[in-house]
């Protein structure tokens, strides 16, 4: 699997303090299955993190795991937020996107935010960019106004999906637009965004397999979410077709969801 949202740099943002909990955060996605990790390192006014430091870490862990025998390997990126962008030169922004390919993972605030985010994307796709959006199924914005990520989909944009969010680790709500969006297609990937080894761990597989058990259909789509898109973003390259989307029951209105 492709882990395309993972915080396991250690020392720059809110993810593991040493290099030691990195290695450690690897194993832990390795035994899930994960080959690639992409280094989301967070990107905003808290932590300002640089590519340089972000690139630095990335060498230093994948040097890391190397000398542990930990098959996982690490590629750059970062997890941008919005309300940075105007202070990042372009070089700087290209430096920071999914291994080096065309796509930027932009984060969705988890606070509420206007037409500002829909301003942000259009910049950057004048600008060439590919947008993943980042758990829009955590932003209270949305689940107001859902059809709001109908139409950034509509206008190209990718939407990454937290794994545990569809186990109900973020609460009911999220766990219930996590699956409306996956039922009607809106899903193009599903990461960890993992920022450790046992509070928030790499644990794609597992919980994708335990909201399959009540998601009949999921685990037909698990190669698709964590292999076959994930790989296609970091080339650049159009996403293949994507398998029949699961069904969660009868289908209603939720959350002020418009047909």
């Amino acid at each position: 699997m492709i882990d395309l949202h993972c915080h396991v740099l250690p020392g720059v943002d809110d993810g593991p303090g040493s290099l030691e909990e990195s290695v450690h955060l690897a194993r832990v996605a390795a035994a899930e299955g994960t080959r690639v990790l992409a280094a989301t390192c967070h990107v905003s006014h808290r932590y300002p993190t640089t590519s340089a430091e972000m690139r630095h870490g990335v060498a230093r862990v994948n040097a890391a795991l190397r000398e542990e025998g930990v098959p996982v390997e690490v590629v750059t990126g970062a997890e941008v937020a919005p309300e940075i962008l105007p202070r990042l030169e372009r070089g700087e922004l290209e430096r920071l996107t999914l291994g080096g390919g065309p796509y930027l993972l932009l984060e969705a605030p988890l606070s509420a935010v206007g037409g500002e985010l829909e301003e942000a994307v259009r910049g950057l796709q004048a600008d060439g960019y590919g947008i993943v959006l980042a758990h829009p199924e955590r932003c209270p914005s949305f689940h107001r106004e859902p059809d709001r990520i109908r139409a950034l989909v509509a206008a190209g944009v990718l939407c990454s999906l937290t794994a545990s969010s569809f186990t109900g680790r973020f609460g009911r709500p999220v766990q219930a637009l996590s699956r409306r969006l996956l039922a009607d297609g809106l899903v193009h990937n599903v990461a960890s965004d993992a920022h450790d080894a046992e509070l928030r761990p790499p644990a794609l597989r597992s919980s994708l397999e335990a909201a399959g058990t009540r998601l009949p259909g999921l685990d037909g789509m698990i190669p698709w979410l964590t292999e076959a898109a994930p790989e296609a973003i970091l080339a650049g390259r159009p996403l293949p077709p994507a398998p029949p989307a699961p069904r969660s029951g009868r289908r209603r209105r939720l959350l002020g969801w418009r047909r």
